[in-house]
């Protein structure tokens, strides 16, 4: 999104500006996740054995994002979002590890230890800013993770049903709740920006694993 987009969507509030941010910025913006190229083509079962174990690579480990968004937040509200996120989010942890069981070794792909760097350095900007010490940042990147994740699960349940793994309904806080949390923290301009900063820059890794993830597909096709 453009500085342009961003700065006409304040008026509007915080949240809903990284709302915004994530249906245009995030997964559900990207080409790849929703696409029969990813789940129905002769590749399909390495394609979503692929998402997966990279999604494990990404948000499989404990602490994550929104873990160790709670060790830095006080607000009685948002404390109240953060544990709802970080009980919801351990089941999606939990069906990402019965996932991975399910698909196997990960297929191999032409350029595969650039793909594994690649992916190990997205996990490090991640848990990055899951560390900042700027407040706001963390908090940022937790929330921009829950509001994208509808459109990771979607992925999920397709790899789920292709697999025979059983996909508990998802138990993590919906948009409202996740939006009125954003307001409640962004009570100045600096945090608002460091939520904004947060959010953009765990969307962005987001999407730049779907386009990894596109690569590896057409890399299969060539090899």
């Amino acid at each position: 999104m453009t500085q342009r987009a961003v700065e006409n969507l304040e008026h509007s509030g915080i949240g809903e500006t990284i709302a915004t941010m994530a249906a245009q910025d995030g997964s559900a913006g990207h080409r790849y996740p929703g696409s029969e190229q990813l789940a129905t083509n002769s590749f399909a079962g390495r394609n979503l054995a692929d998402v997966v174990h990279y999604l494990c690579v990404l948000h499989g480990g404990h602490p994550g994002v929104i873990d160790l968004a709670a060790e830095k937040t006080a607000e009685p509200v948002v404390r109240d979002w953060l544990r709802r996120a970080t009980d919801g989010f351990g089941r999606e942890r939990l069906l990402l590890s019965h996932l991975v069981t399910a698909a196997g070794p990960q297929p191999s792909t032409s350029g595969h230890t650039e793909s594994e760097n690649a992916v190990l350095g997205q996990r490090h900007a991640i848990e990055t800013l899951a560390r900042s010490e700027r407040r706001g940042c963390a908090f940022g990147a937790a929330i921009a993770l829950i509001l994208d994740w509808p459109a990771i699960r979607a992925v999920l349940d397709t790899a789920a049903e292709r697999m025979s793994v059983e996909a508990p309904l998802s138990a993590l806080p919906n948009r409202e709740i996740s939006l009125a949390a954003v307001d409640v923290l962004s009570d100045s301009p600096a945090v608002g920006r460091a939520i904004r900063f947060g959010a953009e820059q765990m969307l962005l890794q987001h999407r730049g694993l779907w386009d990894l993830l596109e690569a590896r597909e057409a890399a299969r096709e060539d090899w």
